[in-house]
């Protein structure tokens, strides 16, 4: 039994009880150079590096490509550390193997107060809590791109191999040329000595294979070249001529098409099919009912010559269709059980500070709202899609997934292989946004290539089938509660919000040997209401964890995405109950903030906050943060024809230490254009059971005419590098409805708008 088959089974049987680790630093991630694909030329000198016989360096590259820039990134670590041209550096997709797994997104999933992780500050908790996750996390090795964590995860692993392959070159070099190693030196992958002696890395790979270097150091942050610098994206060439390979644009020998057609009603199972019509339509091949598989919903798989021949004969197959047993979804049902919920139950508490209550019993007035936000699809711009081949025994799959290893397993469960049989191949993704932590199509794939004979078959879902069957950022709703005292000062704020819990329906899904009989407290549902910067003396953050039984999963910076827009909202509310500017309201509660406040500040200057605008315009002012990284953000907003038209937004962002600054500032942008969309349009609505959103018709996107102009500062930091594929979203939603407010005098208490 594998070690990670074993962890994971006692982990699902004794409660995640890990013990008898010793230290685990970046250096035992190196890997060993057997892990690497063997290629003519290319020598390995651990599980991340190989060096090609040009010198050129390739690297095993774990992580998806969906837009975020970690191609570009990732590699500007490596050619940082071995002094090489970006250019130079060759990704080659990694192998299933632990020393690839994410460990930092497990770790951030912890439910600590930012303030209290911060370096100098943290608690004893707080350590012995990220040490024993980190732990069990690398251990598992599950690989994972998500929660904005690519980079906060490669930062030390990914350089010290990188530095270590450095090492190990120059004293083959040293060797070879009887000099001392500290008088080499390396520009541009090519080693030389004051004497007149130069070759490139490639001369010494084969010497320096096995070779163990002592301590090895990281470059000094003064001497780098790369890192911090401007650099052009590695993965945007082929995406503008074309010869990207995402999911729908694999093609094999021989390959079939299916399409996938789920029961209308989420939930629900087939009644009975007719297949004679759609069997009778040229070009069809085969019909087969598709059970559920990692929480899709039943339906049948049509499998044609073409995708075309395939949704010819999906029309044309007779469905009945029966309604779940439990009875039909309907979101205005759901959320008036969730705000009976928030009456009712008392909740998890995740923080706690003073005494709230005690506040409230004493105020002079206690100001409170309710707020809502609805279920939202991902709408990747790519449908779901998956390509697999059932043959002699073994299962190939072709995914545009965030979770390989996940992918994997379910391939190996459906085709009842061991994952050793799996080979999987990751494209890039035409969106993930958290839709592809999800492996339900890839279940769908593998079943449908097990009917067909061995021949590969792509299996694709309509878009319309994508939102329909999606697994929803959940809805929430959450009352909102501060007291005033005599002299009208905010002495206290309470939160508690209601809603599903995300990581325990994605956990049973995906990762059933980790899921519990019961579920433990969700950061994902609290994260931007209990950890909130603000120095109010009384606190209470609560959430009360809901089962509505609507499919629910990871959405594009998760939690965050609506709670700022609860409690960004709510710090409006209490700075005009304060009668105060909502940005001198939040600086005076940011003084044990300094990094919030610094962050809040550059937005402000650079928006200049206070200044006249035309007639007709008015400025919001947001601030959160998520995943590591603190953004603010100010709108400038007005109405058109009775809508709302946001003209400029401005973002300020301290993310740590910037590795590509482009990378930043198009994370923002497209952060921004993707809440705004949210904000403006986004509802998913259930009814009778079924989505009543299908296409982008009623489900729309914000387009060209309508983007704002988006402005990026970073703030300039040594920390260590926090994500930034999310961080930009929060912020959004509650400085446009702050600016509406300024503009309109009503509130925006729900989402998406309404003026």
């Amino acid at each position: 039994m594998k070690r990670r088959t074993w962890i994971l089974s006692a982990l699902g049987a004794t409660g995640a009880l890990v013990v008898g680790w010793g230290v685990l630093p970046a250096r035992s991630r190196l890997g060993t150079p057997d892990m690497l694909l063997p290629t003519q030329g290319d020598v390995a000198l651990n599980g991340w590096i190989k060096i090609a016989a040009d010198g050129s360096v390739v690297m095993a590259m774990p992580r998806a490509e969906m837009g975020q820039g970690v191609y570009t990134a990732l590699a500007m670590l490596v050619a940082e550390e071995l002094d090489v041209p970006l250019a130079r550096v060759r990704l080659e997709q990694a192998g299933p193997h632990s020393v690839y797994g994410n460990v930092a997104m497990f770790v951030s999933s912890l439910p600590f107060h930012p303030l209290d992780s911060e370096e100098g500050h943290k608690t004893t908790t707080v350590k012995v809590g990220q040490w024993l996750v980190g732990k069990v996390a690398r251990e598992l090795g599950i690989s994972v791109t998500g929660g904005s964590s690519t980079m906060a995860d490669a930062w030390d692993p990914l350089r010290m191999a990188a530095a270590t392959a450095r090492a190990s070159l120059l004293g083959a070099a040293a060797a070879q040329w009887k000099l001392p190693v500290g008088e080499l030196r390396v520009k541009d992958g090519v080693v030389s000595h004051a004497s007149g002696q130069s070759a490139h890395y490639g001369t010494f790979a084969q010497a320096a294979a096995g070779t163990t270097p002592g301590n090895v150091a990281f470059k000094d942050r003064k001497d780098w070249t790369l890192i911090g610098k401007p650099a052009p994206r590695s993965d945007i060439p082929a995406k503008t001529n074309g010869t990207a390979q995402f999911g729908l644009d694999v093609r094999l020998p021989g390959m079939l098409y299916a399409q996938a057609r789920m029961a209308p009603m989420l939930g629900g199972t087939v009644g009975s099919l007719d297949t004679k019509a759609a069997l009778a339509v040229s070009g069809v091949e085969l019909v087969l009912p598709l059970e559920s598989f990692a929480g899709s919903t039943a339906g049948f798989a049509v499998v044609g010559k073409t995708t075309w021949h395939a949704r010819q004969g999906a029309d044309a197959v007779v469905a009945t269709w029966q309604q779940r047993t439990a009875g039909a979804l309907d979101t205005q049902a759901i959320e008036a059980k969730l705000l009976e919920a928030l009456k009712a139950e008392d909740g998890f508490t995740f923080y706690e500070k003073g005494s709230a209550s005690k506040a409230e019993s004493g105020a002079a007035k206690v100001v409170e709202a309710i707020y809502r936000a609805p279920y939202l699809a991902h709408a990747t711009m790519e449908p779901m899609n998956c390509t697999a081949q059932v043959k002699d025994g073994k299962v190939e799959v072709w995914a545009p997934t965030q979770v390989p290893d996940m992918a994997r397993a379910i391939a190996a469960k459906v085709a009842g292989v061991s994952e050793e049989k799996v080979t999987l191949h990751t494209t890039l993704l035409g969106g993930g946004f958290g839709r592809r932590l999800e492996v339900d199509h890839v279940g769908q794939a593998v079943r449908v290539a097990m009917a067909c004979g061995g021949k590969p078959v792509q299996l694709g879902w309509s878009r319309e089938q994508d939102t329909t069957h999606d697994f929803y950022r959940p809805m929430h709703v959450a009352s909102l509660h501060a007291a005033v005292d005599a002299q009208g000062a905010i002495t206290s704020l309470r939160i508690k919000s209601a809603g599903d819990a995300i990581t325990p329906r994605w956990i049973a899904r995906g990762l059933p040997a980790l899921a519990g009989p019961i579920d433990t407290p969700d950061k994902t549902t609290a994260e931007g209401l209990f950890d909130l910067p603000y120095g109010f003396a009384n606190q209470h953050m609560s959430h009360v964890a809901t089962r509505m039984d609507v499919p629910v999963g990871f959405w594009r910076s998760v939690g965050h995405s609506h709670n700022a827009f609860f409690s960004e909202g709510f710090m409006d509310e209490l700075a005009a109950e304060a009668k105060q500017d909502p940005l001198a309201f939040r600086r005076a509660l940011l003084k044990d903030a300094p990094r919030y406040l610094a962050v809040l500040n550059l937005a402000a200057e650079k928006a200049k906050w206070g200044s006249p605008l035309p007639a007709g315009r008015a400025r919001g002012i947001a601030l959160h943060e998520s995943f590591g990284s603190i953004v603010a953000e100010v709108a400038e907003v007005s109405l058109q024809d009775g809508k709302p038209r946001v003209h400029r937004v401005v973002c300020a962002v301290d993310c740590g230490t910037v590795i590509n600054p482009n990378t930043v500032a198009q994370q923002m942008e497209s952060a921004v254009i993707f809440a705004l969309t949210a904000a403006l349009y986004g509802r998913i609505d259930i009814k009778d059971g079924a989505v009543q959103q299908s296409n982008f018709g009623d489900y729309p996107m914000v387009q060209l005419p309508q983007a704002p102009v988006v402005e990026n500062w970073i703030v300039p930091s040594t920390r260590a590098p926090a994500g930034v594929g999310e961080p930009g979203v929060p912020p959004l939603a509650p400085a446009v409805a702050n600016a509406l407010f300024a503009l309109t005098g009503k509130r925006q208490r729900a989402l998406p708008f309404a003026v």
